[in-house]
């Protein structure tokens, strides 16, 4: 062997080595892959408009995670409440111009976890989940495709968001 094959079979030995010291720390720092799931309730309704794009989204993501979406609230363990989604836009920044330069958009979620007994599993909280995109009057095409596509994303977002508030869900004492 030479040298330099040497060198390069001690060299893939140490990186083989801290790829093993890596992977054998990884559950120490308590890192671990999505699994299953666990809720503290096994039926939720959803008391929310039936036609709310942000309601059939986290509807599609419990059941996914095997929760049982019943269709009366006496059905229910518990009833999440989504009194409110709104879709906010703002003027961020302008031009020296006086041009828009920059939107924040803004999502701003409401809900609230209770049994049938009104006792509150979660109590009522918001959800907000902001992004900002800047805007040329020459794309404004592009630019309300991009706004669309953020919005999109900031719903999967909330949701997100709200199936993990919903895990942290303790049953009242």
């Amino acid at each position: 062997m030479s040298s330099s094959e040497t060198h390069d079979a001690a060299r893939r030995a140490l990186l083989r080595g801290i790829a093993v010291a890596a992977a054998a720390a990884l559950p120490g720092c308590g890192f671990r892959l999505r699994g299953d799931v666990d809720y503290p309730f096994t039926s939720l309704y959803i008391n929310a408009p039936a036609s709310s794009p942000f309601a059939l989204e986290l509807k599609r993501a419990l059941v996914g995670n095997n929760v049982a979406i019943v269709d009366q609230a006496k059905a229910a363990q518990v009833i999440l409440d989504i009194p409110s989604v709104t879709d906010d836009k703002q003027v961020l920044s302008l031009s020296g111009g006086g041009r828009v330069r920059e939107f924040a958009l803004s999502k701003r979620v409401q809900f609230r976890l209770h049994d049938a007994d009104g006792n509150d599993w979660l109590p009522a909280g918001e959800l907000v989940v902001r992004r900002t995109f800047s805007f040329n009057e020459s794309e404004v095409l592009a630019r309300e495709a991009q706004e669309a596509r953020l919005y999109r994303e900031m719903q999967t977002d909330g949701v997100g968001q709200l199936v993990r508030r919903l895990q942290a869900a303790t049953k009242p004492r």
